[in-house]
């Protein structure tokens, strides 16, 4: 097996550096690094990280868990903890939950007995079981989207949902809308609790009624959107416009919307948020909210190795900003139909 001798050589700098540039690539120069690199491709160097974990007591490794890896807006994120997590010398461990407690639970232990070093989480659940809560206090682990409920505070990085809610209000609002329906994600979470709160602030401040018939919904799924608009549609006032609370659901909507015989946005507006890939390519082009996914999963994975290297953290709450983008999915009211 190719030794770091040769690496060394190779790159023409320390064993040291080289250990350096490897572990703690933030010590070392970019172009030292890079030199390392070069180096450990040449001499197809692998370096013995179990070994190296039993040795430090650190593995090198953060784990991210993550309620549904097919979610684009999930998979955006990934790439930002991914790209972050290289540049610091960390590789990612990806745990698809699917929500589910006990997989949150086996995950999470991981950074318990030290497979992990920190933790990242992309839901609002606390991931450690009732026997690990108390060891867990003091396990460096940050979320992103969703806020951990848990008593103890962790750091997290989110968007003003809030105020996100309020824009995507006053744009339908803008255009004569007065009959809203909503199509929600996960109910327990702050997330919908945020959206939610800053679209009907606006809608009663215009004096405009919201009757709690016309929120439906429960989870982040285009399905959701199917059934949504099936259940808003059978009012005999039915919405003019709806809110979806990410953009699969505005896929799912737009979709059954279609097959009911409604044109969007001529008949029904839609807009959703995330603003995943295909949203721009959807027919019509979706109107809907644009979260910085990738950037937020960098500045998780930077607040992490501050933790994780008991670095003083110079926030703990990341408020990302947030563009509504205005396409083709939602227009003026449709006089003629909205009698």
């Amino acid at each position: 097996m190719t030794s770091i001798r040769k690496v060394s050589a190779i790159a023409g700098v320390s064993i040291a550096t080289v250990s350096r540039a490897l572990k703690t690539p933030e010590q070392v120069s970019p172009g030292t690094r890079q030199k390392v690199l070069d180096a450990v491709k040449e001499a197809g160097y692998r370096p013995n990280w179990l070994a190296t974990s039993v040795k430090t007591g650190k593995s090198k490794s953060i784990v991210v868990l993550v309620p549904n890896l097919l979610n684009a807006f999930f998979q955006r994120i990934i790439e930002g903890i991914e790209s972050a997590a290289q540049e610091c010398g960390y590789t990612v461990l990806l745990g698809d939950t699917q929500g589910r407690k006990t997989l949150e639970n086996e995950y999470a232990s991981m950074v318990l007995t030290s497979r992990a070093d920190g933790l990242i989480q992309l839901d609002h659940c606390f991931p450690f079981s009732d026997n690990d809560a108390e060891l867990a206090r003091s396990i460096p682990m940050v979320s992103v989207g969703e806020r951990i409920e848990s008593q103890h505070h962790y750091p997290f990085i989110h968007l003003d949902n809030y105020s996100a809610g309020r824009a995507l209000a006053h744009h339908l609002i803008s255009y004569g809308h007065v009959r809203f329906g909503a199509i929600a994600g996960q109910i327990q979470s702050q997330i919908y609790r945020d959206r939610l709160s800053g679209f009907k602030s606006v809608l009663a401040e215009e004096n405009i009624d919201f009757p709690d018939s016309m929120l439906v919904g429960g989870s982040y799924t285009i399905e959701e959107g199917i059934r949504g608009v099936n259940e808003l549609m059978k009012h005999k006032k039915p919405p003019t416009a709806i809110f979806c609370f990410n953009d699969d659901i505005a896929i799912g909507a737009i979709h059954q919307l279609r097959s009911l015989n409604y044109k969007v946005p001529k008949d029904v507006s839609v807009v959703g948020f995330d603003n995943i890939r295909v949203s721009e390519f959807m027919h019509p082009p979706l109107t809907t909210i644009d979260q910085p996914a990738y950037e937020m999963g960098v500045k998780a994975v930077e607040m992490l190795y501050r933790m994780m290297h008991n670095q003083e953290l110079l926030r703990t709450r990341e408020i990302m900003p947030f563009t509504l983008l205005e396409r083709h999915s939602s227009g003026p009211i449709n006089r003629s139909t909205s009698q």
